[in-house]
């Protein structure tokens, strides 16, 4: 098991551990002089006494040389630790600074050779750490400035503390904006631009560059930065994206358009083809079937142009106070269901007719799934702020990519479908300010729920 931090590269406990073997301790080095002083001593006692001295002689003698050797030993033991400590003293200096720079020479084998050696293992993996932080700085700084995405970083005073290239082009003719007031840039910026970022919420605006229109999404996030509040900003240029959307949309209307008008023009083109070698030898029989089938052809012709002609051109929905009673009563006129709880009380503000629309048109599918007509049933449940409404069957659901597709215009898996329908009844939703989801159920089938929002009607159910 690795020791305590350690991180690949040899932390400063692992380093530690590598420190020469020492030779002497402290403690060790300070018998050895108090024994070397002791030794010295005790010949100088002997050579006095030898000489002739007295104890008075003697004992002055001892005095004197080991007072002398003790004061020598500590000077130079003292020098030797005190350079050490003061080196390290100014290590550690500099590393409160975040200097990692300085390493120490270490000529000792005790206890503080040691320590030196812990230092510069410390100090050189705080030097690689630095270089390794600096090097993703690097990476991510080369990222941010390269993408297309323009970013704005401000602090509470909205004071540019950092931006990237694509901001600099957007924001300033391509020159730096660090220490630049962000409000005062915005102040040359398009009505539109600023009115989006005094929002202060995610959202999209179009700015007219070159003539062109041009369509940016903002995003905009608030976080704390050392306890202060700062702002980011994301600004993405979407029309090239749109552009290739809508494109891909008007490809896939014309082929399902083209379909469309192939499959009743040239059965019709071939009937009249028919019915000119009749008139010469009339059938009219076969003339009554050749005339029918052409109406067929052009009545569902007529009926897929003016679904188109709903979607392309649905009004603005007028709302109205609507009971709900009353409104499901009307409803049960198109297609059967069951309520699933009592309706509730309060009344209601929506458009009638379009509300309508969707629902027998989800009741429509209902139907089609293969549920039985006692499984399908109906929801209304009063919200804060609004409806819940949900249409649930027992049919056979749907598979995953059908599910995520459903909703797009122009989808549909059924042979004559448009795909409009579904797409039809969350635009409806949509323009009443809400919105349409649906799910697989657990047990088989499809739920369809709906949030209507109702600012007529004050929150609580």
């Amino acid at each position: 098991m690795n020791a305590p931090g350690f991180d690949g590269r040899g932390s400063v406990e692992a380093k530690a551990i590598q420190a020469p073997a020492k030779r002497w301790s402290i403690a060790g080095k300070l018998l050895a002089l108090l024994l070397a002083n002791a030794a010295a001593t005790a010949a100088t006692a002997v050579a006095i006494v030898r000489l002739g001295g007295d104890w008075w002689a003697v004992a002055i003698g001892c005095i004197l040389v080991g007072g002398s050797l003790a004061i020598f030993a500590a000077q130079w033991g003292a020098r030797g630790m005190s350079r050490t400590l003061h080196a390290l003293t100014d290590g550690i200096q500099s590393l409160t600074h975040d200097d990692f720079s300085v390493s120490i020479a270490n000529r000792r084998r005790d206890e503080l050779g040691q320590l030196v050696t812990a230092y510069n293992a410390m100090s050189q993996a705080l030097r690689d750490e630095r270089q390794d932080l600096f090097q993703r700085e690097l990476l991510l700084d080369t990222v941010i400035q390269a993408t297309p995405l323009a970013l704005v970083l401000t602090n509470p005073q909205e004071t540019v503390l950092y931006s990237n290239l694509a901001a600099r082009q957007l924001f300033n003719e391509g020159r730096r904006l660090e220490g630049l007031n962000f409000t005062a840039l915005l102040v040359r910026m398009p009505v539109a631009m600023r009115e989006a970022v005094a929002r202060a919420v995610d959202s999209l605006f179009t700015l007219e560059r070159g003539g062109e229109p041009q369509v940016y999404h903002l995003s905009q996030r608030q976080f704390l930065l050392n306890t202060l509040p700062h702002r980011l900003l994301l600004l993405k240029l979407l029309t090239r994206e749109i552009n290739a959307q809508e494109i891909s949309t008007w490809k896939r209307v014309i082929r399902v358009i083209a379909h469309e008008l192939n499959n009743s023009l040239a059965p019709v083109s071939s009937l009249a083809h028919s019915a000119r070698q009749l008139a010469a030898n009339p059938d009219p029989t076969m003339l009554d079937k050749v005339f029918n089938t052409i109406e067929d052809r052009l009545r569902h012709l007529n009926s897929f142009i003016e679904g188109y002609s709903r979607f392309a051109k649905l009004p603005r929905p007028r709302l109205a106070a609507v009971q709900w009673s009353l409104f499901i009563d009307d409803l049960r006129r198109a297609y059967a269901f069951e309520l699933q709880a009592p309706l509730p009380g309060q009344t209601a503000h929506f458009d009638t007719t379009q509300l309508e629309q969707v629902l027998i048109n989800l009741l429509k599918n209902a139907h089609e799934s293969g549920s039985a007509p006692a499984a399908i049933t109906l929801a209304i449940d009063a919200l804060p702020g609004g409806w819940q409404l949900r249409v649930l069957d027992r049919g056979a659901g749907m598979p995953d990519d059908v599910l995520a597709n459903a909703l797009l215009p122009f989808y549909s898996t059924k042979p004559e479908g448009t795909g409009l329908g579904l797409t039809l009844c969350r635009e409806i939703i949509e323009a009443h300010g809400g919105w349409l989801s649906l799910a697989n159920r657990a047990d088989g089938g499809v739920a369809v729920t709906i949030f209507l929002p109702d600012s007529m009607r004050s929150g609580g159910a």
